[in-house]
């Protein structure tokens, strides 16, 4: 009868404990918890709830189901076109921002004098706001007096448009954020590359591989897990655009920048069309997600540490 009194207090004691620490635990998670439901949970479900009404901010939402989702599908013309410029922007910022951070990790990839001041240098831009940074590009790209075509007449070639021109806005803009994205890329390749165990390069350039053999068959393929995640993290950046084109362009000239945020956020707050702006938020969630699993689904397993 002690033995089981004294296992019975035992056991009451581990519980009370765990109860105890459990507690601990949820108390230290709770102000993050509280976070997420209000300002991410909340917001989140409230838009896919907003989405099938017609609410104008003024008058009472009135419902009307998946109205919005087929009027963005089949009745906007502007729809499309926004989607067509995004992939435009996408096509010329992704293959360009990975060659050039995967450029200049590589070549920062060595313990040489003022690489740590070189890397530091190239990160200031993704920490710098993309508000200014946006201002100081657009007085770049200013068609009379912007710094480009200063030194373009320096040169004796010939003053461009950039963003005023509906040909030069999108590869104008492109070029700003490969220039602001290229630091954070090149931060992650650089910790790919220092992953890469040393001993692989030594043997095989005792086998007589020259650099461009080594990089290919020893670097790209140790290197894919990165390059996979930047892949993936690019094209959501990309899809998902908007500062730049809210400063410098507003989405012209004739449309030519027009991307599909910049256009949802002048159905929200300009036509405040707001169930109509929900329902675009949703469908491009749902374009990111459809895009993602695709790149898990064909690319992701192609991932290996091994070499070829």
């Amino acid at each position: 009868m002690a033995v089981a009194t004294a296992r019975s207090d035992v056991r009451r004691r581990v519980e009370r404990m765990w109860r105890r620490h459990h507690l601990v635990g949820f108390l230290f998670i709770a102000p993050n918890m509280l976070a997420f439901m209000v300002f991410i949970a909340g917001p989140v479900i409230a838009g896919l709830l907003l989405s099938l009404f017609d609410w104008n901010m003024l008058s009472a939402p009135k419902w009307v189901g998946l109205q919005n989702y087929a009027q963005a599908l089949l009745q906007d013309p502007l729809i499309w076109l926004s989607l067509r410029n995004t992939l435009y922007y996408a096509v010329l910022v992704i293959p360009l921002g990975i060659i050039v951070s995967l450029s200049l990790s590589l070549a920062l990839n060595h313990q040489l004098h003022g690489t740590n001041l070189f890397r530091a240098l190239f990160f200031i831009p993704v920490i710098s706001n993309g508000i200014a940074v946006a201002l100081v590009w657009k007085w770049f790209y200013n068609p009379d007096f912007g710094v480009l075509n200063a030194l373009l007449q320096f040169i004796h070639l010939p003053a461009q448009g950039w963003i005023n021109d509906t040909t030069e806005a999108m590869p104008a803009i492109a070029l700003m954020s490969i220039w602001q994205s290229m630091g954070y890329h090149m931060v992650l390749f650089l910790a790919g590359l220092k992953g890469i165990p040393r001993h692989l390069y030594d043997a095989a350039a005792l086998d007589g591989a020259n650099a461009w053999h080594r990089f290919w068959r020893i670097t790209l393929p140790l290197l894919s897990p990165t390059m996979f995640f930047v892949v993936v993290i690019s094209i959501i950046g990309a899809f998902q655009v908007f500062g730049q084109v809210y400063v410098m362009t507003q989405g012209g000239p004739g449309n030519a920048t027009l991307v599909y945020n910049y256009y949802l956020w002048e159905n929200a707050f300009q036509f405040f069309k707001m169930g109509y702006a929900s329902a675009m938020a949703y469908l491009l969630f749902l374009l990111i997600l459809l895009v993602t699993l695709l790149q898990m689904r064909f690319v992701g397993r192609r991932i290996s540490y091994e070499i070829a």
